[in-house]
């Protein structure tokens, strides 16, 4: 595909170090500049999150959470059960 219209990233953060963590978000950063809709289901939830127009927490498959990423990220209730405090 030359010009896609959506990326569809599945964990793209599992099993790899902190610096090409770093250095995929930058890629991923890049590619929604392009006008390409990024999907993206992670556990690390942080750095999608300080990156995400809208945000979805999912809890037992339910939608527990929905907002923008820094709304999410400011959520008491988001941040006390999936980001450590």
């Amino acid at each position: 595909m030359t010009h896609p219209k959506v990326l569809m990233l599945d964990e793209p953060t599992a099993g790899v170090s902190p610096i090409v963590m770093n250095e995929l978000f930058d890629r991923i950063i890049e590619i929604a500049r392009l006008d390409v809709a990024i999907l993206m289901v992670e556990q690390n939830a942080k750095q999608p999150l300080e990156i995400a127009d809208k945000g979805y927490v999912l809890v037992q498959g339910q939608n527990r959470f929905a907002d923008t990423g820094n709304s999410l990220l400011a959520n008491p209730d988001v941040r006390r059960a999936f980001l450590g405090g």
